[in-house]
C-alpha cells in the first residue's frame, strides 16, 4: 500500500500563537495572562497534513528554533517511521542531552501520529493499544485570587460537574495559602478532591508544617511541594504527611521517573509527552509506572485543543490513569481549533475524539488572530511569563 510504505514528508510549517486566558495565572515563581504555544503542520506527498502542538517551554522562541533546526531531518522521511524519526531528531539533531528540546520534538511526533491515524482511518488511540475508557477526567483550575473569589470559582466548577480542584500554593504567606484551600473546600463542597501545587517553592520542613495544616481540609494530592532534585528529601516528606505525594518536576522524563520509583519518592507520577519528546514516550512512562504499581496522570505545560485532544487519545489507552489529569481549558478564553464545543467537558470529563488521527481541525481565522496577538505582545515583553521573586513561606 503506497500510503504506508512510501509516503514522504514534504514540508514542515509552524505558527507561534498567544491565546488569552480568562484570568491571569499566578504561581510561586511567575504569572501570565496568555498561553503561548507553537502549532505545527507536517505536509506529505499524499496530501495528508498532520497537526502538532508544542508548549512554550522554556519559551516559544526556543521551541520554534528547535523545530526549525529539525526540519532538514524530517523532510523526506516516512511519517509512519516514528521510532526512526525520534532517533534522527535526538541523535543526528544533537538534542539528546538538552531537555528543553523535548516540546519541539514532541510536536513533530504528534503530527506524525495525526498523519498515521488519518491514513489508517483510525483515531490514534486505536493505534496506541486501544481504549480502556471513552472519557478522560480533568481537574478544574481554580485561579489564585482572594479566598472569597476562589470559593466562588470552586462553586462554579462544582456546578459544571468537576470533581477535582487544582490550587496553586507556595506563596510567601502560608496562612493565606491555607485560607485559599479552606475556601476551595467551602466552594467545591464536601466531596471535592483538592490538589495543591507549590511548584517546588517550599523547604522540606516548611512543606511538612503547611501540608499538615492543609490536611484538615482534605487533600487529594500534594504536587511537588519541594525541589525535585533531591529524591531522598521527597521520600522523607512522603513519610511525614498523610496526603499522597505527586511527582512532577522531578519526573519529567521516563529516566527521571525510574529514579523516583527507585527512591520510593512519590505515590503518583505526572507523565507528559511534551517534556519527554512524544506520545510514544508517554505511553512508555505509563507502562513503567504501572510495572512499579504507581498510578499516573498527565502534566500540562498549558495546552490548546490540538495537544489536549492528542493527550486524551493516549490517556484513554492507559489503565493506570486513576487521577484527574491537568488541563488549562477552564482558564482559556479561546482556542485555535474548530468548533466551540471541542473541549466541552461533561462532568469534568472530555469525550475522546473518534475521528481519524487526533480528531481536530484548525480554525484558520483564530490561528491568524492569535499569531497577530503573539507578535503584538512580543514587542512589549520577552516571553509570556513574568517571573516572581521566590520567598520562604512563613507561618
Amino acid at each position: 500500500m503506497r500510503t504506508q510504505a512510501t509516503m514522504r514528508i514534504t514540508d514542515l510549517q509552524y505558527h507561534i500563537v498567544a491565546v488569552p486566558l480568562r484570568e491571569e495565572e499566578v504561581w510561586a515563581f511567575g504569572r501570565r495572562s496568555n498561553l503561548e504555544a507553537v502549532i505545527l503542520e507536517l505536509m506529505t506527498d499524499e496530501g495528508l497534513v498532520g497537526l502538532g502542538e508544542a508548549g512554550g517551554y522554556p519559551t516559544v522562541e526556543i521551541v520554534a528554533a528547535v523545530i526549525a533546526s529539525l526540519k532538514p531531518l524530517v523532510i523526506g522521511e516516512n511519517p509512519f517511521n516514528v521510532e526512526r524519526l525520534l532517533k534522527r531528531m535526538y541523535i543526528l539533531g544533537a538534542w539528546h542531552h538538552v531537555k528543553s528540546s523535548s516540546p519541539g520534538i514532541a510536536g513533530i511526533e504528534m503530527a506524525c501520529w495525526d498523519i498515521i491515524g488519518q491514513a489508517c482511518g483510525q483515531p490514534i488511540a486505536n493505534l496506541l493499544g486501544g481504549r480502556v475508557a471513552d472519557e478522560v477526567e480533568y481537574f478544574y483550575y481554580v485561579g489564585q485570587r482572594s479566598p472569597s473569589e476562589m470559593a466562588s470559582d470552586a462553586d462554579r466548577g462544582r456546578r459544571l460537574g468537576f470533581r477535582t480542584f487544582y490550587v496553586k500554593v507556595g506563596s510567601d504567606d502560608a496562612k493565606l495559602d491555607i485560607a485559599r484551600v479552606a475556601a476551595v473546600r467551602d466552594g467545591g463542597g464536601s466531596e471535592a478532591r483538592i490538589r495543591v501545587d507549590a511548584n517546588e517553592a517550599w523547604s522540606t520542613g516548611g512543606a511538612v508544617s503547611v501540608l499538615r495544616e492543609m490536611e484538615k481540609f482534605g487533600l487529594e494530592l500534594a504536587e511537588q511541594p519541594i525541589s525535585g532534585s533531591n529524591l531522598r528529601e521527597m521520600a522523607y516528606l512522603r513519610s511525614q504527611i498523610r496526603t499522597p505525594l505527586l511527582a512532577n518536576e522531578s519526573a519529567w522524563t521516563r529516566y527521571a521517573q525510574l529514579e523516583v520509583i527507585r527512591e520510593s519518592a512519590a505515590d503518583v507520577i505526572a507523565i507528559d509527552n511534551q517534556m519527554d519528546g512524544g506520545l510514544l514516550n508517554m505511553k512508555r512512562s505509563a507502562g513503567l509506572c504501572e510495572a512499579a504499581g504507581l498510578p499516573v496522570l498527565k502534566h500540562s505545560l498549558g495546552e490548546l485543543g490540538v495537544a489536549m485532544c492528542a493527550g486524551a487519545q493516549l490517556l484513554s489507552t492507559c489503565p493506570n490513569v486513576l487521577y484527574a489529569s491537568q488541563s488549562y481549558a477552564s482558564l482559556l478564553a479561546d482556542d485555535v481549533v474548530e468548533g466551540s464545543d471541542v473541549l466541552r467537558y461533561q462532568n469534568g470529563k472530555l469525550v475522546v475524539p473518534t475521528d481519524p488521527g487526533i480528531g481536530v481541525q484548525l480554525d484558520r481565522e483564530k490561528l491568524e488572530r492569535y499569531e497577530e496577538l503573539y507578535l503584538r505582545l512580543r514587542k512589549t515583553i520577552d516571553n509570556g511569563i513574568i517571573p516572581s521573586q521566590p520567598k520562604w513561606p512563613k507561618l
